[in-house]
């Protein structure tokens, strides 16, 4: 009796360089992300974290290596193309349009869901209409999810960091991805923020059954939610493998942790 054949991972990461002018940012690099997963991705400042989440979202394009999205080589799409595979993301730095309240921000991330006609969309009736209105109920489930009602109608540029973080997160839920990409999404935030923002990633995984790969330099965070844990390390990956095991390698504790080891 043969055993049945793995499955493919959602993500397929397949040797990757990416250089910028003389500096390598990334050097032959290749990780798997599988369905269901929660991948952190670690590394001191400079290790390419970023750089890597760039690639898979389509905004950096590697000279060497592919990208496998869901068996698809996707190396060469745009950030649009990748978004309408079912990839999204979030950014190291909050990228929401602060002259729009929490609630149109979040409909932007339904805007590769709709679909229709210029001119009934001009007059909002019929089918527009509906449309409308079924995203908008999915905006608002999103909404109540992360526990935002007080602020929906809120500019987006009064809102605390945390809360902006929150809500970015929301926008990119509202595109109901296959994979979602954090970029340091506790970044700039007190315990108590992050506390909850691990509370929101854990249940985006278990109620949506989102595939997770985040960035993250709080090595409690990542030790905590994490299925597998990928170590970058001046643009190379230097170890691979559970939170227990990558805590414990020895390069890992030289290039990242700084703590001597015996």
């Amino acid at each position: 009796m043969t055993d049945a054949p793995a499955a493919r991972p959602l993500l397929e990461v397949d040797g990757i360089s990416v250089a910028f002018g003389a500096v390598q940012a990334l050097q032959r690099v290749s990780m798997e992300v599988g369905r269901g997963e929660i991948v952190a991705i670690i590394g001191p400042n400079g290790a390419g974290k970023t750089s890597l989440i760039n690639v898979v979202s389509g905004f950096y394009h590697p000279y060497e290596g592919r990208i496998l999205f869901d068996g698809q080589n996707r190396t060469d799409f745009k950030p649009y193309d990748v978004a309408a595979l079912g990839i999204a993301r979030t950014f190291q730095n909050v990228a929401l349009f602060k002259g729009m309240t929490v609630l149109d921000n979040i409909m932007t991330g339904r805007l590769l869901k709709m679909r229709g006609s210029f001119v009934l969309d001009a007059l909002y009736v019929g089918p527009a209409k509906r449309q409308e209105l079924a995203h908008r109920a999915f905006v608002e489930k999103i909404i109540d999810f992360l526990e935002i009602q007080a602020i929906r109608k809120t500019l987006a540029a009064r809102l605390p960091y945390g809360l902006q973080k929150r809500v970015e997160l929301a926008r990119a839920l509202a595109a109901e991805p296959d994979l979602l990409l954090l970029d340091e999404p506790m970044a700039g935030m007190n315990i108590e923020e992050k506390e909850d923002m691990c509370r929101f990633i854990l249940d985006v995984h278990d109620e949506f059954g989102t595939t997770i790969a985040l960035v993250e330099h709080d090595m409690s965070v990542v030790m905590d939610i994490s299925d597998r844990v990928v170590v970058l390390d001046y643009g190379r990956k230097i170890a691979e493998g559970t939170p227990d095991e990558v805590r414990k390698d020895p390069a890992v504790i030289d290039a990242y942790l700084g703590v001597p080891h015996e």
